[in-house]
């Protein structure tokens, strides 16, 4: 069965750039571009600001600007997005000496896609190297590199079975991270203080990423035994995977007196992007 490593993230001198395959060519979100090349506080205001600038982009700007559904941690989100050639276009009017930097970073990325349909091999060493960036050890890397595929498989097998991405998935994982953590995304997130667009696999210590493979593995294995077909009978898998870990969790806790799920970001602050 086929697994596809998530690639809607790229990084520019660690500033994260969104992006959607869209029409056989990733289009890239426009305001993390702005974001990454200007570093403003406020993007929309920026790019406002940029249109009143130059008036040939604000009259094609409905040729540039593709709004496109992204997938966050909220869900398939809408933005605005655009095409390499569009891109350029914008970069133009940002007077940024990063600029050209940008374009040859985006000339490469842009071909990424085709690369890993011909070697799907250089997805997964893509992703490796984005966590590298970001200042992960190599064994948490290596957990989380294998948790990609726990989940690649499970949301496979929801395809198949019938389940829509988007809000389907977003319900079936929640019961997967109730039964295990009594939490859901968002509750993950709020008790370790993260941001709204952060996933929270990505701050997870490497007991928390185990558990949370655990759980979708057995999802994946009910969900196979029991033949569900349908999204009723794939979130009662779903509680079930997840039941599984949090019985393991609560066993760990009662033998080492410890809690599994603990506020700290796995990531060590001195190597946090922007620090």
């Amino acid at each position: 069965m086929k697994k596809n490593i998530p690639k809607n993230i790229v990084l520019f001198e660690q500033a994260e750039v969104r992006r959607a395959w869209h029409d056989e060519q990733w289009f890239f979100s426009i305001n993390d571009v702005v974001r990454a090349l200007t570093k403003t506080p406020n993007v929309s205001d920026y790019i406002k600001k940029m249109r009143m600038r130059d008036s040939e982009l604000s009259k094609g700007w409905g040729q540039i600007v593709t709004p496109l559904k992204i997938q966050t941690m909220g869900g398939m989100q809408p933005m605005n997005c655009s095409s390499l050639q569009g891109i350029f276009r914008i970069i133009q009017s940002i007077p940024s000496p990063k600029a050209e930097p940008f374009k040859q970073w985006l000339a490469r990325v842009g071909q990424e896609r085709i690369e890993e349909i011909q070697d799907p091999e250089r997805a997964i060493i893509r992703a490796k190297h984005i966590y590298e960036q970001k200042g992960y050890e190599d064994d948490w890397i290596a957990k989380r590199m294998r948790g990609i595929n726990v989940r690649n498989t499970l949301t496979d097998e929801w395809k198949e079975r019938g389940a829509k991405e988007g809000i389907d998935f977003a319900i079936l994982t929640n019961e997967i991270y109730k039964g295990a953590f009594d939490l859901t995304a968002k509750g993950i997130k709020n008790y370790k203080k993260l941001n709204h667009p952060d996933n929270p696999r990505d701050h997870m210590n490497e007991l928390e990423l185990i558990l949370t493979m655990l759980g979708e593995a057995t999802t994946t294995t009910f969900s196979r035994a029991r033949d569900s077909k349908g999204f009723p009978l794939l979130k009662k898998d779903a509680k079930d995977g997840g039941t599984v870990a949090g019985n393991a969790r609560k066993e760990i806790e009662l033998k080492s007196g410890k809690k599994v799920v603990n506020r700290e970001n796995f990531l060590p602050k001195r190597r946090k992007i922007g620090n």
